[in-house]
């Protein structure tokens, strides 16, 4: 669950950022709208999925509670 968490914030942060190179390309090109305004608007979702790995470093049984209640453990 880790590396999934740390992956979707390396596809939304700078210096990669697939994500945002995406949602550039997708936009028209007379919009108006650059890259810098895509980085400022990707902050409260990178806040939000540091905040839940956190979360999940600090707390791994929220991650294991499904498969938990599935195979009953």
């Amino acid at each position: 669950m880790l590396y999934c968490v740390t992956v979707l914030i390396a596809l939304m942060t700078p210096p990669f950022g697939f994500a945002l190179f995406i949602m550039k390309g997708l936009i028209p090109k007379d919009s108006g709208i650059t890259m810098v305004d895509i980085y400022r608007s990707i902050i409260p979702f990178v806040l939000i999925k540091a905040g839940l790995l956190a979360l999940l470093v600090f707390y791994p049984q929220i991650a294991m509670w499904l498969p938990n209640m599935v195979y009953g453990k």
